[in-house]
């Protein structure tokens, strides 16, 4: 594999990367936090209904999740790729 093809691989696989996650987090955020929040308040968590709970904390737990699951998959094509830190 050519120096020009490593790094077109290499972006492509970042950029599959963020797409997942951003999907995902839109999901959680939009999907569940607005969109489904209606048949999601028949539930509770603490008291709260469980749309609300989307919509106020569950989308940024899920932000805080992927952050750090973002950083491990990199470090992981960083090493794939020889693009490392040392």
């Amino acid at each position: 594999m050519t120096l020009e093809e490593s790094r077109a691989a290499y972006w492509k696989a970042n950029l599959r990367l963020l797409a997942v996650l951003l999907t995902i987090w839109f999901v959680v955020s939009f999907g569940l936090g607005i969109l489904l929040a209606q048949p999601l308040n028949t539930f509770s968590i603490g008291g709260y209904p469980l749309g609300f709970w989307f919509a106020q904390q569950g989308s940024i737990y899920t932000f805080i999740v992927l952050i750090f699951f973002y950083a491990w998959r990199m470090n992981a094509l960083d090493r794939k790729f020889d693009v490392h830190e040392e």
